[in-house]
């Protein structure tokens, strides 16, 4: 006949948790064993305790202490030089801002200044458009208004920059389209496209702005502009549509067999759409790329000052 001998569960938890809280002396006593400088077999004995007893304040806190530190004040090793690159690195950061925002300003003072630059005749080559963009050009010709197309949505552009409606905390740019129009040239055998201006979206059907649809032989002052690459997440053109998006240049000229030639006119046609429309701003927020790297810089930099140098804890 078998025999199987029962084992009361508390006894068994109870033998556990004693084993614990002994492993446990045992791993606090090696920790200020070694921060004593004691010898292993003073463990085993009350001597640590009494060389701290005026300080009970400091052994609690002891292991957490030595846990939070690596060796101690001033020590250096693997750790502390790959934590030291953050703060290398976003000091490098902010520096490097600290160029884009100069570059930034230049080129936007450099964009202005062409725009006033005073107009010259239409170049005879394409090819000398490429090194001309944003430089105001004089041409004489006919509008033909059976080929406008739009681009957009587009805010409407005053002074170079976006306008903005309303006033407070709620601002919002006025919404519409910009009207590209074929420009038969009359000293060439040649058409270039001319962005005339804006329109709102009420105004987008021709029969709404009759008076500025004006015929006949006319002069114009244009600025050059190239074409423009679509930028992510913004829709693409369709070909079928009169309608695009962004600037696709060569599309528009195939569509409305022109020379693949960009004007944008300076002048508004009285009952027309709103010249002017070249934007001359770009956006400029590296200012506040510098503080948060720079801010960043300086705070990883105290917390690595802190943490490696004077041997405290973070937290």
């Amino acid at each position: 006949m078998l025999s199987v001998a029962l084992i009361n569960p508390t006894k068994k938890y109870t033998r556990m948790s004693s084993m614990l809280r002994q492993g446990l002396c045992i791993s606090r006593g090696i920790l200020v064993a070694s921060h004593f400088r004691l010898s292993p077999t003073d463990i085993r004995t009350p001597l640590y305790l009494t060389q701290m007893k005026h300080t009970p304040v400091q052994y609690r806190a002891l292991p957490v202490r030595m846990m939070g530190t690596s060796a101690g004040t001033g020590s250096f090793g693997p750790m502390s030089l790959i934590l030291l690159i953050v703060p290398i690195g976003t000091f490098c950061l902010g520096t490097w801002q600290v160029q884009r925002r100069k570059w930034k300003l230049n080129l936007i003072a450099e964009l202005k200044a062409k725009t006033t630059v005073p107009p010259i005749d239409l170049p005879q080559e394409f090819a000398e458009l490429e090194d001309l963009e944003y430089q105001q050009v004089r041409l004489t010709g006919n509008f033909d208004h059976s080929k406008e197309i739009f681009l957009g949505p587009r805010p409407l552009l005053v002074g170079g920059d976006v306008h903005e409606a309303g006033s407070g905390l709620i601002s919002s740019g006025q919404s519409g389209y910009l009207v590209i129009t074929p420009f038969k040239l009359i000293d060439r055998d040649l058409t270039v496209l001319i962005n005339r201006g804006w329109v709102s979206r009420k105004q987008k059907d021709p029969a709404t702005r009759i008076n500025g649809q004006v015929e006949g032989l006319m002069e114009l002052t244009a600025v050059v502009r190239k074409t423009e690459n679509r930028v992510p997440f913004m829709p693409k053109n369709t070909k079928t549509s009169t309608v695009f998006t962004y600037r696709d240049v060569p599309a528009m000229a195939s569509m409305l067999g022109t020379a693949p030639v960009f004007l944008d006119a300076v002048d508004t046609i009285p009952g027309g759409p709103r010249g002017a429309q070249t934007r001359v701003t770009m956006r400029n927020e590296h200012l506040s790329y510098i503080l948060t790297w720079y801010t960043l810089s300086l705070a990883t930099s105290y917390m690595w000052y802190r943490r490696f140098i004077v041997g405290k804890i973070l937290m």
